[in-house]
């Protein structure tokens, strides 16, 4: 069993899973998998209904579809990091904000894998 199951959608996004891992080391923990929402539905869908996490982490850029994909399959919290892009991120960050209502994800700021760390150790009540 883990305490947190990040999910970032490339493995471009190495930098922010990297900070993600070390705001948890040592206080939660955790397990990383690398999914593409668009390229592998079938495959993400199972990552989460499989997993036994209390918290997902998801980053991703440009349509950043992750996060909102993640939260239709669990009732469980998810945090979306959304990752620079095309246009510095400000896509991501759009697309993670504005969920549809019943389809709830948090969201960080830019790269900021830190804070979706920081925040998912809160949400375990743990920081």
């Amino acid at each position: 069993m883990v305490d947190v199951l990040i999910i970032a959608g490339s493995t471009s996004d190495q930098e922010i899973i990297k900070k993600v891992e070390e705001s948890l080391d040592g206080k939660a923990s955790f397990k990383t998998e690398v999914c593409s929402a668009h390229r592998e539905p079938d495959r993400l869908k199972e990552i989460v209904k499989k997993s036994d996490a209390k918290v997902f982490i998801c980053i991703a850029g440009l349509s950043a579809a992750l996060p909102g994909v993640v939260a239709s399959h669990t009732k469980k919290p998810v945090i979306g990091v959304p990752a620079s892009g095309k246009l510095n991120g400000l896509d991501a960050l759009l697309s993670i904000a504005q969920m549809p209502k019943g389809v709830p994800v948090a969201c960080v700021g830019i790269d900021n894998g830190v804070n979706a760390g920081l925040l998912a150790l809160r949400i375990l009540g743990k920081g």
